[in-house]
């Protein structure tokens, strides 16, 4: 039995993701992908595992295979599924599970599909900038979704930025536009050191991973780096 719990909200043109359990990643086969899966902190000393939704059994943290990473980082309340050299046949209902009292927490659930034609992909999984920069994230989407919702989210709390509004409530700031055809870009501005973390260019029920690292002054980093979301 999954006991399935998420908090969604709407504050300041900072927008929940509705479809935040039945997400769909789209990878190229041979391709990989990293998936974060964040838990609440009070998980921490609790077991948890990539479980793959068929009668494959469950990988829990800490595994380390050929084309399967399984990594907890308790000190960011999360840990991190990676999968390589994906096939058709891994194609499937994915999900991060906590266990905790006797019942499976479910905290993400996702839909991977293998496809040589994704409508969404990421050429580069992580993008990084100092504080007080700004970092932009070009995404490209296919004819398909021309007219769907464009949003930048953070996989933590559940936060999305939709296109067309701007939030500056905690003094940096995430813009949004789309080109009408088949891109869209997210520029955020002053970055703050707690900006750090994963998020996901979406498009309708669609997402890309991506990982965003800030660092102080003087740490080596990439300035104002760019992250392209691609699709055919």
């Amino acid at each position: 039995m999954f006991y399935i719990s998420a908090g969604f909200w709407l504050v300041l043109g900072v927008e929940s993701f509705s479809d935040w359990l039945t997400s769909t990643i789209t990878v190229q086969p041979g391709g990989s992908v990293t998936i974060p899966c964040y838990y609440d902190e009070k998980y921490t000393p609790q077991k948890k595992y990539w479980n793959s939704g068929t009668d494959k059994p469950n990988k829990y943290t800490n595994t380390t295979e050929e084309n399967l990473s399984v990594i907890d980082h308790p000190d960011q309340s999360l840990f991190t599924v990676t999968m390589r050299n994906l096939q058709d046949n891994q194609a499937g209902d994915y999900y991060c599970v906590v266990e905790t009292g006797g019942k499976l927490n479910v905290t993400y659930e996702l839909f991977l599909l293998v496809h040589s034609a994704p409508a969404m992909s990421v050429m580069s999984s992580s993008v990084s900038g100092h504080e007080g920069d700004d970092v932009r994230v070009q995404c490209f989407y296919s004819s398909a979704y021309k007219y769907q919702l464009k949003r930048w989210c953070r996989y933590k709390d559940q936060k999305c930025f939709s296109e067309k509004k701007t939030d500056t409530s905690q003094s940096s700031s995430v813009q949004i536009s789309d080109d009408g055809e088949s891109s869209f870009t997210v520029l955020m501005t002053g970055l703050r050191l707690s900006d750090s973390g994963w998020y996901f260019c979406s498009v309708g029920h669609l997402q890309a991973p991506v990982q965003l690292t800030v660092t102080k002054d003087g740490v080596s980093a990439l300035h104002a780096s760019t992250v392209f979301c691609t699709s055919i």
